[in-house]
């Protein structure tokens, strides 16, 4: 995975920051993405382990060399397919998860780690960009209804994955915005919120039907 000698050739490169004078001015995010190419270097870092503890790691269990390797290909689009083939939205993860995988890394019992969050995002900023990532409607509907109560991530990603599944699904929210905890408990400058906005509008063309300033038991 990788390149054979990427991590030998290449330090670890974080994002950096927008400058003081300029963050005060605005809640929104403030990191400074890195190049295409550098990225690319990032991804190479990734060695052939024998057992990548990465997987294990990972709550969700991503294949994250299996897409740090197409990053380092240049092949941006399978690193998307491979990466949302385990992980609904890769957009949120990349940038809230507190990255238990980097500390799972074997790279890092010696060096620094494979900034694995930091190639999850733009795997996603990329593919959105270039409209990869499309409405996936089920092609059949089984007859059956689905209540999903809560509209955070767990909530959205059961809906996602129920209603792909065919079944007709609604998800109930009691504040009068879809996001949960993403949207009430996230500042802005972690995630601005045209980043939920973004994949609810994916979820409705697929047919998720959302109902807001609903608190199921009390007022429905």
């Amino acid at each position: 995975m990788g390149k054979v000698t990427g991590f030998k050739e290449f330090e670890r490169k974080d994002e950096s920051y927008t400058s003081v004078q300029e963050r005060v001015g605005h809640y929104k995010e403030f990191t400074v993405p890195l190049s295409e190419a550098e990225i690319t270097k990032q991804g190479s870092r990734c060695m052939d382990c024998g057992i990548p503890f990465c997987h294990s790691g990972c709550p969700l269990g991503n294949l994250i060399p299996d897409f740090n390797h197409m990053v380092h290909q240049g092949e941006w689009q399978k690193a998307s397919w491979i990466l949302h083939s385990t992980n609904n939205f890769p957009e949120f993860t990349g940038r809230l998860c507190p990255a238990p995988c980097e500390k799972a890394c074997v790279l890092g019992i010696i060096e620094e780690p494979i900034s694995i969050e930091n190639i999850e995002k733009n795997i996603v900023e990329r593919a959105f960009a270039e409209g990869w990532i499309k409405p996936q409607p089920p092609k059949t509907r089984t007859g059956k209804t689905v209540a999903v109560v809560g509209s955070g991530p767990a909530g959205l990603a059961a809906a996602q994955q129920l209603n792909r599944a065919g079944h007709t699904v609604t998800v109930f929210e009691r504040d009068n915005a879809i996001g949960g905890l993403l949207r009430y408990g996230i500042p802005n400058f972690k995630m601005e919120k045209g980043i939920i906005d973004r994949r609810v509008a994916i979820l409705e063309a697929e047919g998720i039907i959302f109902k807001v300033n609903t608190n199921v038991g009390v007022n429905y």
